[in-house]
């Protein structure tokens, strides 16, 4: 596999005892799809439909009215968020990127709550049904936010984390990246930080 920003991905011959390897545009390693253009949408759109074929299995639980919502969320939050959400501490959520998951969440509440499309409900107010506010980013910024410390402490990969300090920057509030590097040394602080982006509800 080549990893490249063009459009069209250069080709490249490599031989093991004059035998071609074929190139390829994706695979999977440890889980996560891997895909030449280095984007995480495949990525994304594969762990969605892995959660929803999850929720089916478990969809008389989940849509069960005379379970609680507060369970039937909670059973959602251990069964399946895990699924949907596998990997993310690598993933690079661009503005584009981000309405996925969101879009995704939607469509779990909207069944947990047996809300049919056909009556209208914008996603406020099916949010206010459901005593809830949009989670899902921010949990996978939490998430992200968490390795980046454990990253930075060890002094080590730090470029595996460089695209995604731009989402936490604006995330975690206003500073510059170079105030973010010297709190992750401070594993109070830094959990501090991540404790409060997450309160207040920004994504």
């Amino acid at each position: 596999m080549v990893i490249s920003r063009k459009q069209e991905s250069p080709k490249c011959d490599i031989f093991i005892n004059e035998v071609k390897l074929k190139q390829i545009e994706k695979f999977k390693y440890l889980g996560t799809i891997i895909s030449n253009d280095g984007k995480i949408n495949r990525e994304i759109s594969v762990r969605t439909a892995q959660a929803k074929i999850n929720f089916q299995k478990m969809k008389t639980t989940l849509t069960n009215k005379h379970i609680s919502i507060e369970t039937r969320k909670r059973a959602f939050q251990c069964y399946i968020e895990p699924v949907l959400m596998y990997g993310c501490e690598a993933w690079t959520i661009s503005n584009q990127i981000q309405n996925k998951p969101e879009a995704t969440e939607m469509w779990f509440l909207r069944r947990v709550l047996r809300i049919p499309w056909t009556t209208k409900k914008t996603n406020e107010r099916v949010l206010n049904q459901a005593n809830k506010r949009r989670a899902l980013v921010r949990t996978i910024r939490k998430r992200q936010a968490t390795f980046l410390g454990h990253v930075m402490r060890r002094g080590k990969l730090e470029h595996l984390v460089k695209k995604i300090m731009d989402g936490l920057a604006t995330w975690l509030g206003p500073g510059k990246v170079s105030d973010i590097l010297a709190a992750v040394k401070d594993r109070d602080l830094w959990r501090d930080m991540i404790a409060n982006a997450y309160k207040q509800g920004t994504s």
